[in-house]
């Protein structure tokens, strides 16, 4: 009898002990663990990050950490570590979150336009993903990868599209230049490289003009006609005297730097550069901005009209006269002056 109870004590204290341990694998597993209002809340996992890299990001959203590191350990999550972006949802226990933060990469949008040059574009992009600005405009400068693909320090910003993207947070600077030349390629399908052939043009080149047409004008309904011009003035051997491309020439030069040029004037038109298209004919050596898509479009799309000049409209500003002849032109480009020395802009 005495050794009965000993048996049933063993086995009752077993029991307690069992239920002991299965109430915690299952508050450790499935009783909810955040400790955040939002819907959702986002970790960013460096590349090779240790987990108490993981953990420092993880203790104040969750409830109870200690449970967390627990299930993490005994499911190998602390060894086995992925880097990306990854969500937790309100309400997750700690075996969903650590589902998720080893197998749901989740894309993010990454979006730039109107940037000047590579350096700009490469801080923009450095502050969407992980690899930073200087990498990424390493990569996007790399000689080898310029000459096989056709593009040279001049032209290589025109390969990068404004638009919006989808990558992964976790991605290098080499991939995201690598994904972006994708982009290019597929937006020069056949039709517009047939557009860009009928136009005696080379794609780097429809985007040279492009990124003139949108300095001279951010208005989509307008740009078709301003393409038109210089379209025609390279048509028949004229200089396209495109006043953009001597504000890119000038604020390459140390007298220039730090200043806002608000008035073209005849000593700009001196600027000894192959980006003055006063002094050299035919288009600059690569663009002066990266222009939006609808500059491009327009290039490809121009307005088939008969003018060869265009002034900014004094009393609507932002937007042009055109004019078919010099002397229109010059009335229209003396009304403009007019009005700028009203304003008081004289350089």
């Amino acid at each position: 009898m005495y050794i009965k109870k000993i048996l049933w004590a063993i086995a009752l204290i077993g029991l307690v002990i069992f239920g002991a341990i299965a109430y915690y694998i299952y508050g450790a597993m499935f009783q909810p663990n955040t400790a955040f209002d939002d819907e959702v809340a986002y970790i960013y996992v460096p590349t090779n990050a240790g987990y108490s890299e993981i953990r420092s990001q993880l203790e104040p959203l969750l409830d109870d950490i200690d449970k967390f590191d627990a299930l993490a350990s005994q499911k190998k999550y602390t060894t086995n570590i992925k880097a990306g972006r990854f969500a937790i949802s309100k309400g997750m226990n700690n075996n969903e979150i650590i589902n998720s933060i080893r197998s749901k990469n989740l894309p993010i949008k990454i979006a730039f336009n109107n940037q000047h040059n590579l350096k700009d574009l490469a801080g923009r992009i450095g502050t969407q993903i992980e690899a930073d600005s200087l990498s990424i405009l390493n990569a996007m400068t790399d000689e080898a990868f310029l000459n096989i693909n056709g593009f040279s320090n001049a032209t290589a910003l025109g390969m990068y599209l404004p638009n919006s993207y989808e990558f992964f947070w976790n991605t290098t600077a080499e991939g995201f230049r690598d994904k972006m030349l994708k982009e290019y390629k597929r937006f020069w399908n056949s039709d517009r490289l047939n557009k860009a052939k009928k136009l005696n043009l080379q794609p780097n080149e429809v985007i040279a003009l492009a990124s003139i047409v949108y300095e001279e004008s951010k208005l989509k309904e307008e740009q078709p006609r301003v393409a038109g011009v210089y379209l025609n003035r390279l048509r028949i051997g004229m200089k396209l005297d495109a006043d953009p491309t001597l504000k890119y020439a000038a604020y390459k030069l140390p007298q220039y730097k730090n200043t806002v040029i608000r008035r073209v004037l005849n000593i700009h038109k001196e600027i000894d550069s192959p980006y003055n298209t006063y002094k050299n004919a035919g288009l600059p050596p690569g663009l002066i901005a990266m222009p939006d898509l609808s500059a491009i479009n327009a290039v490809l799309n121009p307005e088939k009209h008969s003018y060869f000049y265009f002034a900014v409209d004094a009393k609507r500003p932002g937007y042009h006269k055109f004019a078919k002849s010099l002397a229109q032109h010059n009335n229209n480009a003396r009304e403009y002056h007019r009005y700028l020395s009203s304003q008081g802009i004289n350089r």
